[in-house]
């Protein structure tokens, strides 16, 4: 039933947020380190690409790698249910995998749009970055937070330990970051970086808010599409991976 179901999530929701809250150091790590970053680092960009295209290339990069970076957000909470041992007691509630990854990802999409939105705001205030499409670049942020979600709740349900977990954020985030553009501006990375840059979600969001900010609606069309799709097929995986002949989770 839909009010049962919808009372199902609720419970998880607040199971989550009272997690995060009791181990708030990733959280507030994630939130503060990319306005340091970004601080640091805008000089040498404005140094090589001038004052507005200099300070646009500083904050997609801070905000594509560090929402990257949090990815362990999600998937950390869905691993944390299986190393402390309380995963066999949502697998014997009337719980599906569905209503967890949900439960799960709710929270975390909350904490990566504020660390976005924070990203953002504190470039605005304090560098003058111009947002004259905020409706466009909120439709990127949030195609991009839905993508982070499925990676992260696929990791979350394929790793077997914590250092496995930090290893394949850590790398994979990084990786997808740089082969993306998010570090580097793509016109400076090599040809065949810039063949394998579209494979990456990373790549994607880049695009997406460089085009966001500039107005370029189908271009942005185009990257929300795309980051999109890639959330559906990892969220999809996901709940495969997770599901039973019965519908029911199972063990991991």
């Amino acid at each position: 039933m839909p009010r049962e179901s919808a009372a199902r999530l609720w419970v998880l929701v607040r199971h989550n947020v009272l997690l995060m809250a009791r181990e708030p150091g990733p959280v507030l790590s994630r939130m503060i380190l990319p306005l340091v970053f970004i601080t640091l680092l805008r000089p040498l960009y404005l140094a090589g690409q001038g004052r507005a295209a200099g300070t646009e290339q500083a904050v997609v990069g801070t905000l594509v790698t560090f929402s990257l970076l949090a990815l362990s957000i999600c998937g950390g909470a869905i691993l944390t249910e299986r190393l402390g041992r309380t995963w066999d007691r949502l697998r014997g509630t009337t719980l599906r995998p569905g209503e967890l990854l949900v439960g799960k990802a709710v929270p975390a999409f909350v904490a990566l749009l504020a660390q976005q939105f924070l990203i953002v705001g504190f470039a605005v205030c304090a560098f003058g970055l111009r947002v004259p499409h905020p409706f466009l670049l909120l439709g990127v942020l949030l195609s991009w937070s839905c993508t982070l979600l499925g990676l992260g709740a696929l990791f979350g349900v394929l790793v077997r330990s914590l250092g496995a977990l930090s290893a394949a954020f850590d790398i994979g985030g990084m990786l997808l970051s740089s082969v993306g553009g998010a570090l580097v501006p793509p016109a400076a990375l090599p040809v065949w970086v810039a063949d394998v840059a579209p494979a990456s979600p990373g790549y994607w969001a880049v695009h997406g808010i460089r085009a966001a900010l500039s107005g370029d609606t189908s271009t942005v069309a185009e990257a929300c599409g795309t980051l999109l799709g890639v959330a559906l097929v990892c969220g999809c995986v996901a709940s495969v991976r997770l599901r039973g002949r019965s519908g029911r989770l199972v063990a991991l």
